[in-house]
């Protein structure tokens, strides 16, 4: 098993879980953040940490789609090792649905 982050952290990205994982497996893009699934190592402590609720276990029927787009921009954004800024209009953005269509951008972050 491994976790995955989903669209909820579009425009969210608040970075809790970045601080406690201890394999740095955290990706970021512009405005979302990934974990390597072959990196996560399934200890699960980061999963409590997002305020967004954006971790979830890749058994989770929710986690298919995401499992690949984890996986895919992993390898294209930079690691991530410490927490950031959230955008200063996160909590706006927190709940809302379709973030994925709406919001997601293909460009790293820009640590």
């Amino acid at each position: 098993m491994t976790y995955v982050v989903t669209e909820a952290c579009i425009r969210c990205k608040y970075m809790d879980c970045v601080e406690v994982c201890p394999v740095d497996c955290f990706y970021e893009g512009e405005n979302m953040l990934v974990i390597h699934p072959d990196e996560c190592i399934d200890c699960g402590v980061c999963e409590p940490e997002c305020p967004a609720e954006a971790i979830i276990p890749d058994s989770d029927s929710a986690a298919e789609k995401w499992l690949q787009l984890n996986r895919d921009y992993s390898g294209q954004w930079p690691n991530i090792t410490r927490k950031g800024e959230a955008p200063g209009d996160a909590d706006s953005f927190k709940g809302v649905p379709d973030k994925f269509t709406k919001f997601f951008s293909q460009s790293p972050g820009r640590r």
